[in-house]
């Protein structure tokens, strides 16, 4: 005896027979469903934790298991219905809905096998040379892309091929809504293909206001975590069209430049007397080069005639800011925290309206930002406490207090006691 006649010595009859037996389909179905629920949370979870491998752990976090186990309860209602053989409608919508719901399933365990293998590649050393998070995102909207196509074929009963052609027609209109998309992967192909950027990496996007470290990378956006902790998002194609800097290198070299000037009071540049000379030369970082510009000093004079010696110009003598550089070049060399294998110099800048520029540059030998503000400062101080001794003044401009002094000399007033060096 089939089912039917079961049924129908039960009273039932017509229509509602084969209602009957769509809704026992449905109850095996989600019985079916809670029996391998149940496994996949207890037993399976029991047997992924007792092994040493990675991947089967990133398959479970990412839920392919419990994502798998969906297409078993579907496997039970497809077989039911060609059992059962559900009259008409009924059976063709069942399968329709089955064949559909089974694309999705299938889909959804993709999309989990990517997670998990991207799980595992985050896991290894070279994800922080080469981020795939754009990739992974390609890879799931390519996939849902082919579910909607095959679901939509599957649900009309028609061939995949027909609504792939149908959709060459609407390529301008795909192509104006996935705008961002394409331009997010070419640019990731090209900041992963050029080794451009990385997590991890301290950049400048001047155009976003983005300054500080890069902690997420994806196919449309980077995110950088800013020195302030505020979060500034890029868009990641404005990275290629419109530039960033990357402090990379600089970590990877061992050293940071320090690229800084103060500017010394025109006014107080002259020539060293012979009693100051050799007051400095008791200076020990400089003591050397006075002796080596003393005996040149001595030599070039000696070729000038005797009449033409008379005339101070004619005479090659020393300067107060040349020494000064040179006492800062020779200190800069003897500093421990200076790397002494990259450049090292200190330059007259262009005349400025307010004293003359001598830029320091040179390199630390940390790159740590904490321990290199340190090092700047230190050199500085020293730079700036120094140079009177060297009889130079290092420009300020006038404060209130200047003024009120100024004002009180010019009305008759007691002038200002002089400040201590």
């Amino acid at each position: 005896m089939d089912w039917r006649g079961a049924v129908e010595k039960l009273g039932v009859e017509g229509a509602a027979v084969d209602v009957v037996g769509l809704v026992a389909a449905l109850a095996v179905a989600a019985l079916v469903q809670v029996t391998i629920g149940a496994l996949t949370r207890h037993a399976l979870h029991r047997v992924v934790r007792s092994t040493q491998t990675t991947w089967d752990d990133a398959l479970l976090q990412a839920g392919a298991f419990h994502r798998v186990a969906h297409a078993l309860p579907l496997g039970v209602l497809y077989g039911c219905q060609s059992t059962l053989e559900l009259p008409g409608i009924v059976g063709i919508t069942v399968e329709r809905v089955v064949n559909v719901l089974l694309v999705v399933v299938v889909a959804r365990v993709l999309d989990a096998l990517i997670d998990a293998a991207h799980v595992v590649y985050n896991a290894s050393t070279k994800s922080k040379i080469r981020p795939i998070k754009g990739y992974v995102q390609v890879a799931h909207i390519f996939v849902w892309i082919a579910a909607v196509v095959i679901g939509a074929a599957a649900a009309a009963d028609k061939s995949p091929l027909l609504f792939l052609s149908g959709i060459g027609a609407l390529t301008a209109v795909l192509l104006l809504v996935f705008k961002d998309t394409i331009l997010g992967l070419v640019a990731s192909v090209q900041l992963a293909g050029n080794d451009m950027l990385r997590v991890g990496d301290w950049i400048e996007v001047q155009s976003a206001g983005a300054d500080g470290e890069v902690i997420d990378i994806a196919l449309h956006i980077v995110k950088v975590q800013n020195w302030d902790k505020t979060i500034t998002t890029v868009p990641t194609y404005s990275l290629i069209s419109a530039g960033f800097k990357n402090w990379r290198t600089m970590g990877e070299s061992g050293g940071r430049r320090i690229k800084r000037s103060l500017v010394v009071d025109h006014a107080s540049i002259r020539h060293l007397h012979d009693r100051e000379i050799e007051q400095l030369r008791g200076v020990r970082l400089i003591h050397d080069y006075l002796v080596e510009k003393q005996q040149q000093v001595h030599h070039t004079n000696a070729a000038v005639p005797g009449e033409l010696a008379t005339v101070a110009t004619n005479l090659a003598r020393l300067t107060n800011i040349g020494t000064y550089r040179a006492y800062l070049l020779a200190y800069l060399r003897a500093h421990p925290m200076v790397h002494q294998s990259f450049t090292c110099m200190v330059r007259q800048l262009e005349p400025l309206p307010h004293g003359q520029p001598l830029e320091v540059y040179c390199f630390t030998n940390t790159t740590a930002w904490e321990a290199y503000e340190t090092v700047q400062a230190d050199i500085f101080d020293h730079a700036l406490a120094v140079a009177g001794e060297f009889g130079l003044r290092i420009y300020q401009a006038p404060s209130s207090d200047d003024v009120r002094h100024l004002r009180s000399v010019l009305v008759g007033g007691e002038q200002r006691a002089p400040t201590e060096p």
